[in-house]
């Protein structure tokens, strides 16, 4: 790690909650934005098994549709933000929402890659050992 260059990262899970007022929730993606190096990536995994495990009805199609945005929101056609400061986006994506689709709290890191910390984000809160 010697002469490696660290810079601040923030990051955000990305969270389903078929019914907020159970308060169950699952895991389904991390949003990465590392503003010195010129970073916004989102990626998703949602495990639909562990998803309808939980017993609410839930429109599968919908919750699909809803982590794509948070994907191409980050991406060259980010429809809408396009244009918009990278920064901009990240405190957009991460804003509080009611919905089904929402992000947690936003936190904070080093990194000397902000796209190795994504994978390695979604490794540790998303993934899940597969038998």
């Amino acid at each position: 790690m010697t002469g490696m260059t660290r810079d601040v990262y923030e990051y955000a899970v990305i969270r389903v909650v078929p019914s907020v007022e159970r308060g169950e929730l699952l895991n389904a993606g991390v949003i990465v934005y590392c503003q010195p190096r010129g970073y916004l990536c989102a990626r998703v995994e949602l495990d639909e098994d562990r998803l309808l495990a939980l017993g609410c009805p839930v429109d599968l199609a919908g919750v699909r549709h809803a982590l794509s945005a948070y994907e191409d929101a980050c991406g060259e056609e980010a429809g809408p933000l396009r244009g918009e400061p990278l920064g901009s986006r990240f405190r957009w994506l991460t804003a509080p929402r009611s919905t089904v689709v929402q992000t947690g709290p936003v936190h904070a890191g080093l990194t000397g890659d902000p796209a190795a910390e994504l994978e390695r984000l979604l490794g540790r809160l998303v993934r899940t050992a597969r038998t």
